[in-house]
């Protein structure tokens, strides 16, 4: 089977988390990815470890140009790589890619069937359109941080930018829809999406919840406000197990298993109601019983129960997981120095088809010469453009390159 997305062609002017990652899960499907970045480079370039760890996840597979997009002939260029696509993703803040003649309208004159997609922090149209846009805005605003932390504590921001890795799953999806669409009418799409949208959207239950009883969530810290034990934190010999027996018959198996058959009799936890209102107690005795078992022990003896239980991994831990390591999502290719790196997969699987080890995430430039060549630009025209500073040519070896 060859790859899903096989000669389609995207051009992702996106920089950080949000855009790129779509690109990537597009180029993982078989997409061919051309990245175009300013002759400084994307911002990620330049934060340190983290925005190094950015390129390496949302970047591999694709070709990069380094254009100057402030200078006419920059613009041009990029119109004219663009508008020959499948599809263009782009983050920039509304209106500055209308100002570069790269605007959804501009491009679409040219190439109808284009599919373009925009992503923002807080949506196209309201008051907060000009706003610079991370992750961490969309956190406190959408209402996560409010539910992150410990009770009584302060809000805390989730330990990963959840929002900007789902809205580039969410992107990716909506891109897939639009191509899908235009093979059955020949129609391009217009795409908008929002940090703060998909932020939201992530909560769809907890929201739910709110406007049918009227109640505000809290933040809890682990544990699940309206059952118990449920998500609820219980340490081990050498570490902690997050564990749920919350129904009847999970409660009495969890019971028969730790030998405390006297706690279905207990007052305090008789009946569910009474194990939320007596849950620091609760957790007291099940810790106790668990406290000389290790946490893979414990995992492998509830969960051959019936019960739901999960160990707290650390990085260290994770790929090393039997059910990680069978999964696949961590895959050995090469690095940008001809060396091995570890990185992430994609998440899904298509049976008859593997997808191939990627390349490495691309220098600066490094592929500016062929992108433009392959767009059709001529010998002299390439030239041109190198020799007046408006292209990078990244090539290693290349006089230019950096």
């Amino acid at each position: 089977m060859s790859a899903p997305l096989k000669g389609v062609k995207v051009v992702d002017f996106g920089q950080y988390i949000a855009a790129p990652g779509a690109g990537a899960l597009l180029a993982g499907l078989g997409a061919d990815v051309i990245k175009v970045e300013p002759l400084g480079g994307e911002s990620a370039r330049n934060i340190g470890s983290f925005g190094d760890g950015m390129l390496r996840a949302y970047n591999r597979g694709k070709q990069a140009i380094a254009l100057d997009l402030r200078h006419p002939l920059g613009r041009e260029t990029g119109h004219r790589l663009a508008s020959g696509a499948d599809v263009v993703v782009q983050n920039m803040r509304p209106g500055a890619m209308e100002r570069m003649g790269l605007g959804a309208t501009q491009l679409r004159e040219r190439n109808p069937a284009l599919v373009y997609a925009s992503v923002s922090g807080f949506g196209m149209h309201g008051p907060s359109r000009q706003r610079p846009g991370l992750d961490i805005a969309a956190q406190a605003e959408s209402g996560i941080m409010s539910l992150t932390g410990a009770a009584g504590g302060d809000p805390q921001r989730v330990g990963l930018a959840l929002v900007d890795a789902a809205t580039s799953h969410a992107l990716a999806q909506a891109i897939l829809a639009a191509l899908f669409r235009r093979e059955r009418t020949g129609d391009g799409a217009e795409i908008e999406i929002s940090l703060l949208e998909v932020a939201i959207h992530l909560q769809a239950p907890n929201f739910a919840e709110y406007f049918a009883t009227g109640t505000i969530p809290t933040r809890r810290g682990n544990g699940q406000a309206t059952v118990a034990p449920a998500a609820d934190l219980i340490r081990t010999s050498d570490g902690f197990v997050v564990l749920s027996a919350y129904t009847d018959a999970h409660w009495a198996t969890l019971c028969r298993l730790i030998e405390r058959i006297d706690l279905l009799t207990d007052p305090r936890f008789e009946t569910n109601e009474m194990r939320v209102a007596n849950r620091r107690k609760l957790l007291q005795e099940l810790g106790a019983a668990l406290s000389a078992r290790t946490t893979e022990d414990c995992v492998r003896w509830l969960s051959e129960n019936g019960l739901v239980v999960g160990a707290v991994r650390n990085y260290e831990q994770v790929p090393e997981a039997a059910d990680v390591v069978a999964a696949g999502i961590f895959a050995r290719g090469r690095d940008a120095d001809g060396g091995e790196e570890t990185y992430v997969g994609l998440p899904y699987h298509f049976m008859g088809w593997t997808p191939e080890t990627s390349a490495p995430p691309p220098a600066l430039g490094e592929h500016s010469i062929a992108v433009l060549e392959q767009a059709g630009f001529s010998t002299d025209e390439v030239t041109a453009l190198v020799a007046r500073g408006i292209v990078r040519d990244g090539r290693r070896g290349s006089a230019l390159a950096g």
